[in-house]
């Protein structure tokens, strides 16, 4: 993950296929651990300023109060 600021005032996420629109990424790989990313999305990109737009690996962009509020994975 990469977080920078494309102005004094906006935050940005390279997200890679950590999280996506409404998802999150794959944990039945080996060596993959559900409760793990969740943990590190919670602790590592909930904490940024909702508006920060998030950019993943592939699909449409997102910002972080957006998946808060509407990510399934992360609203259990």
């Amino acid at each position: 993950m990469f977080v920078g600021k494309a102005t004094p005032n906006q935050h940005f996420l390279i997200a890679g296929d950590t999280l996506f629109r409404e998802s999150i990424g794959r944990t039945d790989l080996p060596g993959g651990n559900l409760e793990q990313l969740l943990s590190g999305i919670r602790a590592q990109i909930f904490i940024l300023p909702d508006d920060t737009k998030i950019f993943s690996g592939h699909g449409p962009e997102t910002t972080v109060g957006f998946e808060k509020k509407h990510n399934p994975f992360l609203n259990r």
